[in-house]
């Protein structure tokens, strides 16, 4: 069964059955609430990053140079990491989905900001998105930064664990969060993206009051695991 642990923002480590390490959406080094540093990471097989902000993408180009992990991104991404030396990267795009080694990685629709961090000319500005993960037997929804969408409704009965941002300000605050909760209609819901800085500050138990009996909220502080 897929591990979940939680680095704190939006940044998660994923250990499957096999021994195949994910990383989602890596910031550690400058994460002022991480419970690790990207050199302690370890061995890592694969990079997911639903967009290309600092606080989710600025780790990613650096861990896939020390790990030699394949970045799964969209298409400008990846092409932004490999004038950056990366040689190894897969693309997806908005609704595209592969059957990769570790599982099937879906790329879904979020509502955000496109800009890529550390692109000075502004040629691979992308789409945002999130990820649809079948790993280990259980479908996992890592929304990304996002807006409350009428299309997370089409993921209504495919998902069994969700991961949704709360933080408002960015992202959906606690009430839309919990709306995309009822939309979704998933088993477990993880709220991320709140409480790294204060202008994103949020009670995760107001979350859990909000969501009510819709969901199990699993409110997690960085380097809390949790298995599916």
């Amino acid at each position: 069964m897929a591990k979940l642990t939680f680095h704190g923002q939006s940044t998660f480590t994923v250990d499957m059955d096999d021994g195949t390490r994910l990383v989602i959406d890596p910031f550690f080094d400058d994460n002022p609430v991480a419970d690790i540093k990207r050199a302690e990471a370890g061995a890592v097989d694969y990079i997911l990053c639903t967009h290309g902000h600092y606080d989710h993408f600025v780790d990613a180009i650096p861990l896939a140079r020390e790990t030699d992990a394949t970045l799964v991104s969209t298409f400008e991404i990846v092409s932004f990491a490999e004038t950056q030396g990366i040689t190894k990267g897969h693309p997806l795009h908005i609704g595209g989905g592969y059957d990769f080694p570790f599982g099937r990685a879906k790329m879904t629709a979020a509502l955000h900001g496109g800009q890529v961090h550390g692109d000075t000319t502004g040629q691979f500005t992308t789409v945002p998105g999130g990820f649809l993960l079948h790993l280990d037997g259980k479908r996992i929804y890592h929304a990304g930064d996002t807006a409350l969408l009428m299309d997370m409704q089409l993921l209504r009965g495919k998902v069994d664990v969700a991961i949704l941002p709360i933080g408002d300000n960015f992202t959906m605050g606690p009430e839309d969060a919990a709306e995309a909760v009822g939309f979704i209609d998933p088993e477990v819901v993880i709220p991320m993206h709140y409480n790294t800085w204060p202008v994103i500050e949020q009670d995760p138990e107001r979350f859990r009051d909000l969501v009510g009996d819709r969901a199990r909220v699993e409110v997690m502080n960085p380097g809390d695991v949790f298995a599916p």
